[in-house]
């Protein structure tokens, strides 16, 4: 498509957006601008999605059941509560590409991800290394660190990372795949984020899994910044497992719930080691109260405690909103969107004759990104992110200079990348 850098072209392909009416279902956050109240230019979904309007009614579901039923909403619910993370199976399976007993909604991204980790670091003889990204998000570099620490190894001596070339920024897929080959007989796990939250780039998983798969190196993938936002095919793939949060692309709510994938290769596998909790014990038998731990079967045997009915009555609300848009039409709309912005901001860089302010690090290629854009500044990259704050725009600052936006299909039009490009520009 040949875009045009104008107010009304946006228009037109907000005009004949397929997904235009998905907007209306979520509450866009009003700012101020010279003293006038407006709509936000929401382009945060990457850190925090908005409230879909339906949150409301779920959350009062659950709350009336509690309060006419007591206990006995655990059986006799409208969404008996004993059986509240099978509510999610279909929704979750087709999100991931995974079988629906591959998939549990339950804790949190980083309890998971430990979770997992106990079950799946399993340093022998030579093989006690993980293989990570350089730039791996913080939380995921403490949780590896911290499970090394615990069969008593060195962090320093067991985590290998891979760096970009000199003067690059993102990964190359042949750099990765060198690192693995490199340490091929030393590696008990690599452990990667399928989308950088720093750069947006989007790696190649199914080419990493490949190579793990052929050098018998388990493989983990944290997708916060990739569930409801690319398409995946976890099962497919030969993923082992991977974990993410509900609070980004998926717009679950401040702390949303978080879920997990285990490939059923290991959900069979009941001589895994794993921590254990009454919810991940057998259904049938879990208020007969016995006293050894008899795992149910795929992933949802990973569950420790009763499911946090609240926080997943608001990802019950989102994930609808999913199954009516679906994913395929969803990337579609995101990879013109995200295409369109870019393009936007490398015409003005082009007509503006002053010094370039800032660039943008992530890929080009839409295969090696989703929704984010990471915008990279100068020396004064703060004041401009303040200034495009104070303008209406509501983004985020990752230090030492990067303002990531990302516009969501769901709930961004085509109008709010061209104004966003304008203030910019300004």
């Amino acid at each position: 498509m040949k875009f045009e850098n104008s107010l009304a072209f946006a228009r037109t392909l907000d005009k004949s957006d397929p997904l235009k009416n998905f907007r209306k279902l979520f509450y866009i956050p009003k700012v101020k601008v010279d003293g006038k109240k407006q709509e936000a230019i929401y382009l945060c979904g990457n850190s925090l999605g908005l409230q879909p309007k339906s949150v409301e009614g779920h959350l009062k579901v659950e709350l009336n059941d509690w309060k006419k039923l007591g206990v006995e909403g655990h059986l006799h619910g409208k969404n008996p509560w004993f059986y509240y993370h099978h509510f999610f199976s279909k929704s979750v399976s087709k999100l991931v590409g995974a079988k629906a007993t591959e998939v549990v909604v339950m804790n949190q991204l980083t309890v998971n991800l430990n979770l997992l980790l106990i079950s799946f670091y399993r340093p022998a003889g030579k093989r006690k290394k993980i293989l990570v990204q350089a730039n791996e998000f913080p939380s995921d570099y403490y949780a590896i660190e911290q499970q090394i620490k615990l069969h008593g190894l060195n962090p320093e001596e067991c985590i290998v990372e891979v760096t970009p070339r000199k003067n690059e920024v993102t990964l190359r897929t042949e750099d990765i795949i060198a690192k693995i080959e490199e340490h091929k007989e030393e590696l008990a796990l690599v452990m990667f984020s399928a989308v950088n939250y720093y750069t947006g780039q989007l790696f190649e998983i199914e080419k990493i899994a490949h190579v793990c798969c052929k050098h018998k190196i388990t493989f983990g993938v944290d997708l916060a910044h990739a569930i409801g936002n690319v398409e995946l095919k976890l099962h497919d793939w030969n993923i082992d497992f991977a974990t993410w949060c509900s609070y980004k692309y998926l717009n679950s709510g401040p702390g949303g719930v978080s879920g997990v994938f285990v490939h059923e290769y290991h959900a069979k596998n009941f001589e895994l080691p794993r921590l254990a909790g009454w919810w991940g014990n057998n259904e049938e038998t879990r208020f007969t109260m016995p006293k050894h731990f008899v795992p149910q079967p795929g992933a949802a045997g990973w569950q420790i405690s009763n499911a946090p009915v609240l926080s997943m009555a608001a990802h019950k609300a989102s994930l609808e909103i999913f199954d009516k848009a679906g994913m395929k039409a969803l990337r579609k709309k995101s990879e013109l969107l995200t295409g369109y912005l870019e393009w936007l901001l490398l015409d003005q860089e082009q007509k503006n004759k002053s010094p370039k302010e800032y660039r943008v690090i992530t890929p080009k290629s839409k295969n090696e990104r989703g929704c984010q854009l990471s915008i990279q500044t100068g020396k004064n990259g703060k004041q401009l992110f303040q200034k495009l704050t104070k303008a209406g725009v509501i983004a985020d600052w990752r230090e030492p200079d990067v303002i990531r936006v990302a516009p969501v299909p769901l709930y961004n039009t085509f109008e709010n990348v061209f104004r966003f490009a304008q203030i910019l520009r300004k």
